[in-house]
């Protein structure tokens, strides 16, 4: 068998429907979208959950009790195995050493170290929060877990 030989498996590719094609393609004319109406229009049709000015069925059910997601925190996770492939033995790893070499998005929202991985090398790690297994592996390689 060859490179070219390779075929996708059959029934799985189908043509796109060419429409507008004359009347005797089936599916020209209105093009499969009936005659006139909203979702005849170009761009038409309705934004997902209205349902035709009838109340939509998340404002007609009541909302109670508290929902933390307003409040809650949410940290960007760091990963001690991440660490130690980027750092080296003895550095001092903050917020602004660990966005510049890409391992969280922003400077800005809080981290949290946790443990996967192994770290052999002694870091001085500054974040907002560590796992508990993850202080406990800094502090055996020698390295300090500081928390802002």
């Amino acid at each position: 068998m060859n490179l070219s030989d390779l075929r996708p498996a059959s029934g799985s590719r189908r043509r796109a429907k060419r429409l507008g094609c004359g009347i005797g393609s089936g599916s020209g004319k209105t093009s499969g979208k009936g005659h006139k109406g909203q979702k005849s229009r170009s761009g038409g049709g309705v934004r997902p959950g209205f349902e035709g000015g009838q109340m939509p069925l998340s404002r007609r059910i009541p909302k109670r009790g508290f929902n933390n997601a307003r409040f809650a925190k949410v940290y960007q996770c760091v990963n001690l195995d991440s660490l130690s492939s980027r750092f080296k033995d003895g550095d001092t790893v903050g917020i602004k050493e660990m966005y510049e070499n890409r391992l969280i998005r922003s400077a800005v929202n809080p981290v949290k170290i946790l443990a996967r991985g192994d770290i052999s090398i002694a870091l001085t790690i500054v974040a907002h929060s560590f796992s508990s297994k993850a202080m406990e592996k800094i502090e055996a390689a020698g390295g300090k877990a500081e928390v802002i």
